[in-house]
């Protein structure tokens, strides 16, 4: 990195300001990517790619403007600083600039992740149960060095390494089919990835879950207490409720929660923070990808709605506090309000006590995927493994739950919060953009959800 370099692109950044923008910055990152998929005995895909790229924005009378190209050289970044300003005001006073010299580059390279283990997993899952039908997994590593530049004089750097594994089993018994997948994300060096863990805990803790769909009841439909496990993961809390407190959605009046700061929109024991400054997790940065330091942001406090999750730009048009969520995929992309490391705060009951005060329900222990509107909070959400309770005990197995409902409305009708918390990694899809995040959540007993199922 070269502060000459840097200065050139800040003076042409605060130029956009003599023609009528807001704000102007430039996001350059530096990086590389491999990724492994090994499926049925072979390797299926690996790949390894260069990640180095710059996009120059420009937001001014409420719009953004954008423009990026690969390459971290100066003259490439004042081409596209160009092409925003051009697209911004018709025209572009700016002068091109020379040097093929890249400001930014990754001083130490990531090597490919070891595979040869995975034909051994493979081996040891299929001998260890004649049901299984198919096994897959994935490994990837990823290392990114980012520079934001600002025309407000801000210049923010971070490095950034990713590593995740998941695996994926295939079960079959008498014809039928049962699916489950582990995962395992982190945003540490990948040295540091598997301390605590290993890739055959993972791959067996998928096993142990399809075999044991395999024997599992059908679900019973109705109206019963939903007791979530904590490790079932923060699903509910970051898809039905989450996403209605990013700006950009109470913005454009997609969100059920607008209008709403200083209200009761949950159970007083409900306290659900947004924190990107948690060492290690997925959802974990220094700075959003705008240059804001990472904060902790309490969104909703004893039930109390506290704060929306913003950027530069939803910041400035809606006149909220900038909170550090602007966030992007890469270079390609614009940044919007995204989360990071978002959980609700655990509360004072025990996961055996929430248990034995349910005389018949559900536990749910672990959660798939689904459906949400963020305008309503409704949800439809997919149950990967969970068990009948009946007189405060775990009953049996059940496949095929389906949980339906509405976010605010669980919120509000949480019984109880457990001292246990768990977080759980994913990456997160919106405006066609995949960043890295964390969901997390207590055990929660909740009344009178409503459960679809299976159950003829």
């Amino acid at each position: 990195m070269q502060e000459k370099q840097i200065e050139i692109i800040r003076q042409k950044l605060a130029e956009t300001h003599k023609k009528g923008a807001v704000h102007a910055d430039v996001f350059i990152q530096a990086g590389t990517a491999h990724s492994a998929h090994y499926e049925d005995g072979r390797i299926e895909e690996l790949s390894s790619s260069n990640t180095d790229g710059s996009g120059a924005r420009i937001i001014a009378g409420n719009k953004t403007f954008y423009s990026h190209s690969p390459g971290t050289s100066v003259s490439g970044i004042s081409q596209i600083i160009s092409e925003a300003e051009t697209s911004a005001f018709g025209t572009s006073s700016l002068n091109a600039e020379k040097g093929r010299d890249p400001i930014l580059m990754m001083e130490e390279h990531i090597s490919p992740p070891e595979i040869g283990y995975m034909k051994e997993l493979d081996l040891k899952i299929r001998k260890s149960s004649k049901y299984v039908r198919q096994a897959a997994f994935r490994y990837s590593i990823s290392k990114r060095n980012v520079l934001i530049i600002r025309s407000d004089g801000i210049c923010a750097e971070d490095s950034r390494t990713y590593c995740s594994f998941s695996a994926q089993i295939i079960a079959e018994k008498d014809g039928t089919l049962q699916t489950a997948s582990e995962r395992r994300c982190m945003a540490v060096p990948h040295p540091d990835f598997w301390s605590g863990s290993d890739p055959q805990k993972i791959a067996f803790a998928a096993l142990d879950r399809a075999l044991l769909m395999l024997e599992a009841k059908p679900c019973p439909a109705g109206k019963m207490k939903v007791l979530l496990a904590g490790e079932a993961g923060g699903t509910v809390i970051h898809e039905a409720c989450g996403h209605g407190l990013e700006a950009d959605i109470v913005e454009k009046d997609h969100s059920i929660y607008r209008d709403k700061i200083g209200e009761k929109v949950a159970h007083d024991s409900v306290t659900m923070i947004d924190d990107p400054m948690i060492p290690c997790l997925y959802g974990s940065y220094r700075f959003d990808d705008e240059g804001t330091p990472a904060r902790r942001n309490v969104l909703i406090e004893n039930g109390v709605l506290k704060a929306y999750l913003t950027d530069i730009l939803s910041a400035s048009t809606s006149n909220l506090p900038l909170t550090g969520n602007g966030r992007r995929q890469s270079y390609r992309n614009i940044p919007v309000p995204r989360m990071s490391n978002t959980f609700l705060a655990p509360g004072d009951s025990n996961f055996e006590s929430m248990l034995a005060q349910t005389d018949s329900g559900l536990l749910v222990k672990k959660m798939g995927g689904g459906e949400v509107n963020p305008t309503t909070g409704d949800f439809v959400f997919y149950v990967s493994e969970a068990y009948i309770i009946k007189k405060g005990k775990v009953s049996h197995p059940v496949k095929g739950a389906i949980l339906t409902g509405n976010g605010p409305d669980v919120l509000q009708n949480i019984i109880s919060l457990g001292k246990d918390l768990y977080m759980d990694p994913g990456v997160c899809g919106k405006s066609g953009q995949g960043v890295p995040v964390t969901d997390g959540q207590p055990s929660m007993l909740i009344e009178g959800m409503t459960v679809g199922g299976s159950e003829a």
